[in-house]
């Protein structure tokens, strides 16, 4: 199961309290204040992990509670601060404050951390001849965990246009093949070797006409293709299941204008796959001339055509986006 949003509370240690306690010798019948102060509660960390891949532990858990610290003894002893409680997430999910509705972190690195809240301080013991406290309430915060995969490259398309296929043929990922549209119920992520080095790529669900607006839980769906840094869009060129290239082609485009300028105006490499059947080559002479894209990768992901092409271009174009960027940020 792939959970990718969940709301979760959590509350920090409260502070331990602090001691009475006078110190009597047969040279002092009154007694000398040393009572020890409380140790503070624990913190609540949230820490990303690169070897998470989903937020489903949260489904079944959703408190969190920090322990508190210790209390304060005679003899000046302080309480032990509490140790604090390190909730681990995937890479890519963002923390957030749901009544304050803020982000406190985007945890985007492997390792990263927010505390999201702080243990209560310890009360006071009378050893300086101060009222004794209790310790103090840690903080409470309702949180929303909302988790969008990090990738090189998310492949988008219809349903059962092959993008489970390619992702099998070209990476080291095994999601789910059949013959019927939406085997892929979440974005499953793979990494693609090749000379010039390594890319992550993710086969996003498919994709539909008003997915923007959720039909087919596509807005769910395109949340996922936020942080990749290009598209491939492929494209059902034998047009199996008596859908016109053209069409879908536009159809894509549209919803992804819809759902954010920012993800339509990623760069995109397109791919007509399926290129080993019958029409397809009628169907790609078609959609070139009425398209009019520079470039078009032909490929047959079942046959494994054309694939090392498209992996060679998908490499020089993370190379290129790459170094426009660093001399972006020379400047």
């Amino acid at each position: 199961m792939f959970i990718d949003q969940v709301k979760i509370q959590v509350k920090a240690g409260s502070g331990g309290k602090g001691c009475q306690s006078f110190y009597r010798d047969k040279y002092n019948r009154r007694g000398t204040a040393d009572g020890g102060s409380g140790g503070k509660g624990a913190d609540i960390i949230i820490r990303s992990d690169r070897n998470l891949r989903t937020l489903l532990d949260f489904h079944y858990k959703r408190n969190f509670l920090g322990p508190a610290g210790g209390h304060g003894s005679g003899n000046n002893r302080k309480g032990k601060d509490a140790p604090a409680v390190v909730i681990k997430v995937p890479l890519g999910t963002t923390v957030k404050d749901i009544k304050a509705g803020c982000i406190l972190r985007d945890l985007q690195e492997d390792q990263q951390e927010v505390v999201v809240v702080y243990g209560g301080g310890g009360g006071s013991g009378n050893k300086h001849n101060k009222p004794v406290t209790v310790g103090h309430p840690g903080e409470v915060r309702e949180l929303l965990l909302d988790l969008k995969v990090i990738a090189d490259v998310g492949v988008i398309g219809f349903p059962n246009a092959g993008k489970s296929t390619l992702i099998s043929s070209i990476s080291n990922a095994h999601p789910k093949i059949a013959a019927y549209p939406f085997t892929t119920k979440s974005p499953a992520l793979g990494v693609v070797k090749f000379c010039g080095g390594s890319f992550v790529i993710a086969d996003i669900p498919g994709l539909i006409r008003g997915s923007s607006e959720g039909r087919g839980l596509g807005d769910k769906f395109l949340r996922h293709v936020e942080r990749t840094k290009i598209l491939l869009h492929l494209i059902d060129m034998a047009g199996v299941d008596a859908r016109d290239p053209i069409d879908d082609y536009r159809v894509i485009n549209q919803e992804l204008k819809n759902y954010s300028l920012e993800v339509y105006k990623k760069p995109k490499i397109m791919v007509a796959n399926k290129m080993d059947l019958e029409s397809a080559q009628d169907n790609l002479t078609r959609f070139k001339q009425e398209i009019k894209r520079k470039k078009v990768y032909s490929i047959s992901a079942l046959e494994r055509q054309g694939l090392e092409e498209l992996i060679e271009a998908i490499g020089k174009k993370l190379s290129s986006d790459a170094n426009l960027r660093e001399l972006a940020s020379q400047r």
